[in-house]
């Protein structure tokens, strides 16, 4: 029978910390969202948007009293005025970030990631994994149904159709004036990992539970000069614990030349860009922000996820490798089997992907590595293997219901493991 689980002293963190302007405050300086519709105009955010207010009347259930007598349900920082999920009050949060070039695939990467991690995470490795805010992720959520369960049709679809580019404005991005500043912050995807009861770790669950603030940044964000005051829209990746660099290898022409002659489905989808230089501006921006010296090495892991996978599997020498789990026995009880990663075959893919990077794109190895202590390289299919050619258009499509992703979920587990020991069950590499 498993133990309860161990109860925090107090059920909230003594600091929270913005998702948005990452500000730490306490959780008694948290302002709340006025829900009156009278009560309109708020000086950071505009005069349509609700007043936010900290409050000195409370409902008997402890929901906060509005000007107008209407009990509130929304927090929000005291900095910038943006909602905050209440759960950032209990779990500590784990800030990742993603960044690539334009068209490197990050935003299919990212429904296909938390699309499987609905599945895997559960009935797996036995950790929730559920939104911390349906509003904030409701863009994301609008990916996964249009990429895996949207389509009425069972005919191919373009994959341009399927997801819109990430710009560096709109839906994720919010606004706030600091009197006479404006400033742009990204609007983050918000979830919590949590042990279920039957998670073998489950006596340390409060330890173990985060709330995930996941950041995808358009590929344009990273050019020079584009991160400043008003728009520090790629600062969150000094506090990131894990970063996550999208490659796109079949952009880069040495690596056109060594895939050799092209299939039909992989011609109209090939183009040339040099992907080199966001790395080297995103580790640039890091350096600055976290204050590392030139000579210095980033003590968190670097993943490199080289998409589109299914058009050049066969350059790492073998069919491709399955899921990276299997089953384990307890240490101390032998009639207790769990899943656990094995940090073995993350490695060995890892090592087979380098090894052809370092054939094509030796620049993005030495950059990587020369800026982390850990780089690990992760081949991806966020689509599957089933792509082919719309006959109407001429572009790469595929039929949602036929959309099998390869290795998504794995840089984010991998990033789990790596942050946070004891959530994720790991067989050690040798």
């Amino acid at each position: 029978m498993k133990s309860v689980p161990e109860s925090p002293h107090s059920g909230l963190l003594p600091r929270v910390t913005c998702p948005h302007c990452w500000e730490q405050f306490a959780p008694q300086n948290l302002l709340w969202v006025s829900e009156h519709t009278d009560l309109l105009g708020d000086h950071r955010l505009g005069l349509e948007q609700p007043q936010r207010f900290l409050p000195t009347r409370f409902t008997v259930s402890g929901e906060a009293v509005d000007a107008k007598g209407f009990p509130c349900h929304q927090l929000a920082c005291p900095n910038c005025h943006l909602t905050i999920p209440r759960s950032l009050l209990e779990l500590e949060p784990l800030f990742l970030s993603i960044f690539g070039a334009p068209a490197s695939g990050k935003s299919y990467f990212l429904a296909a990631l938390t699309w499987e991690l609905r599945k895997t995470l559960p009935l797996l490795f036995r950790v929730g994994f559920s939104d911390a805010d349906p509003v904030m992720n409701q863009q994301l959520n609008e990916y996964e149904e249009s990429v895996f369960s949207g389509a009425s049709t069972d005919e191919p679809v373009p994959l341009a159709n399927l997801i819109r580019k990430t710009e560096e404005q709109g839906d994720l991005y919010d606004t706030v004036s600091f009197g006479n500043q404006t400033v742009s912050y990204p609007r983050p995807f918000l979830f919590t990992v949590q042990p279920q009861p039957d998670h073998r770790n489950w006596q340390k669950a409060f330890r173990l539970a985060r709330t995930v603030c996941l950041y995808d940044n358009a590929g344009e964000s990273f050019q020079p000069g584009k991160d400043s005051a008003a728009a520090p829209v790629t600062r969150h990746m000094a506090q990131s614990r894990v970063l996550f660099f999208v490659f796109d290898p079949t952009q880069d022409a040495r690596f056109q030349r060594l895939i050799g002659k092209q299939s039909p489905n992989s011609a109209p989808a090939m183009r040339t860009m040099r992907q080199e230089p966001i790395l080297q501006e995103a580790i640039s921006r890091i350096r600055r922000f976290a204050g590392l010296k030139q000579s210095e090495r980033h003590k968190r892991p670097l993943v490199v996820i080289l998409t589109k996978f299914d058009l050049w599997w066969s350059l790492l020498g073998g069919d491709p490798m399955p899921d990276p789990w299997q089953k384990a026995r307890s240490a101390s009880n032998a009639d207790e089997m769990f899943y656990a990663l094995d940090a073995n075959a993350v490695d060995r893919q890892s090592q087979l992907a380098r090894h052809v990077l370092l054939q094509t794109s030796p620049e993005i190895v030495t950059a990587a590595e020369g800026f982390a202590e850990e780089v690990t390289y992760i081949p991806v299919t966020a689509v599957g293997w089933n792509v082919s050619i719309d006959q109407k258009s001429g572009l790469p499509a595929i039929k949602p219901s036929e959309a099998a992703p390869y290795w998504a979920t794995v840089p984010f587990l991998h990033g789990l493991s790596r942050s946070i020991p004891g959530l994720i069950p790991t067989i050690a590499k040798r």
